[in-house]
């Protein structure tokens, strides 16, 4: 059995306000293709569907008519599960609907383990949708103890896993899927907070050890989970969603498998997205103009870092964002004289002791006329007094 797993699509997603839905709708188009080139039998998208529980409707017309393509009339069955970014009722409205098709949605945890027939076996999934208190609708613990919530919440994971598990039958191939932070995992800016200083986590050593592959979802770096009893791993996002993600390769998770057999993991690198890409222009400007130039990443997203003696003046911000439509962060990095610390602050004037102080704190402002006269008349004022 071929079995694809992907997570953390967060259609509708922006880059600061740029819209992300073309190249979403490329991924989309390419993962397609991908499951009709590797001959998947049954897709795993392990939560985070949408990037808000209120999607645009572009959005939630691309998933739907995705979906419909890759289950290619009911022949590769999808189950999908609520990551902490999805409604849980949203995204399982359409089920009856989307069960024709062999397309299973999960918003709320569940207490029994999901059958599909793949050819002539039979995939069981114990599939975990993100399971916070309130969608448990359970308290998991009434004291306030970071510590004690951690462990009765990871107690709680355990235990429904260990009761979806506990439903595996002999013959078949088993699967768990969740969204949910496991302990030690890499996790960038662009996810958003599942745990509580550390309080919502679930350890590697409480995932199911009965499933033979463990599909994860919420970190969008593709990574194994270290200590895990069976074979489990985060699939990652689809596309970059934030600039500490600059420099991840990001794939899909393929798992050949065979009852009672060892799962066997291949990725397959993901090419559709623009990418992140973080530029420090140490020598300033000038450095920026030459890299337009060269025709340097004219097809990605942009960070960028300016080392000036000056600040940029609006027409100049405006230059930069023309020739290169894709810069969404402009940050300046100014060089400064020798800091106060190199010197005796008695040696130095109480005016220009205040502008540096006030370049610094303004990451290179400097006072006007006005501010300075108010400061030093407070100077004189309180050497008076």
């Amino acid at each position: 059995m071929r079995i694809l797993h992907t997570a953390d699509w967060h259609l509708g997603r922006t880059l600061e306000g740029r819209s992300r839905l073309e190249e979403q709708e490329q991924f989309l188009a390419e993962l397609v293709e991908v499951v009709k080139d590797q001959k998947i039998d049954a897709i795993l998208m392990a939560g985070d569907v949408f990037d808000t529980v209120n999607p645009p409707a572009t959005a939630e017309g691309m998933f739907y008519d995705s979906v419909a393509k890759l289950s290619q009339q009911g022949a590769c069955p999808i189950i999908t599960i609520a990551g902490n970014h999805d409604s849980p009722n949203r995204l399982s409205a359409s089920s009856p609907l989307a069960g024709v098709q062999n397309i299973h949605l999960f918003g709320y945890p569940v207490n029994n383990i999901v059958k599909v027939p793949v050819g002539g076996e039979m995939l069981e999934v114990a599939a975990l949708p993100y399971p916070s208190e309130s969608r448990l609708n359970e308290l998991l613990s009434e004291n306030s103890d970071e510590k004690e919530i951690r462990n009765s919440y990871d107690a709680r994971i355990q235990g429904i896993f260990s009761n979806l598990a506990s439903q595996f039958t002999k013959g078949a191939v088993h699967m768990a899927m969740s969204h949910i932070h496991v302990a030690g995992g890499s996790a960038s800016d662009s996810e958003r907070p599942i745990e509580v200083g550390g309080a919502y986590t679930v350890a590697a050593t409480s995932l199911p050890e009965e499933a033979q592959y463990v599909a994860l979802g919420h970190l969008h770096r593709p990574q194994n989970v270290g200590r895990a009893k069976t074979l489990a791993r985060y699939s990652g996002s689809p596309l970059a969603y934030s600039f500490s993600e600059a420099g991840y390769t990001k794939s899909l998770s393929i798992i050949d498998v065979v009852p009672g057999g060892k799962a066997e993991l291949t990725e397959i690198p993901i090419n559709s997205g623009k990418p992140l890409v973080r530029w420090k222009a140490k020598h300033g400007i000038q450095e920026v103009y030459q890299w337009f130039e060269e025709g340097k990443d004219t097809s990605a997203w942009i960070d960028l870092e300016i080392h000036l003696t000056d600040a940029l003046s609006m027409e100049e911000i405006h230059r930069l964002r023309k020739e290169h439509n894709g810069i969404i962060h402009i940050r300046p990095v100014f060089h400064y004289e020798e800091t106060l610390s190199e010197e005796k602050v008695k040696d130095i004037p109480i005016d220009e002791a205040f502008r540096r102080f006030y370049e610094r704190q303004t990451g290179g402002g400097t006072p006007d006329s006005r501010l300075m006269e108010l400061f030093l008349s407070l100077v004189h004022k309180e050497e008076e007094e």
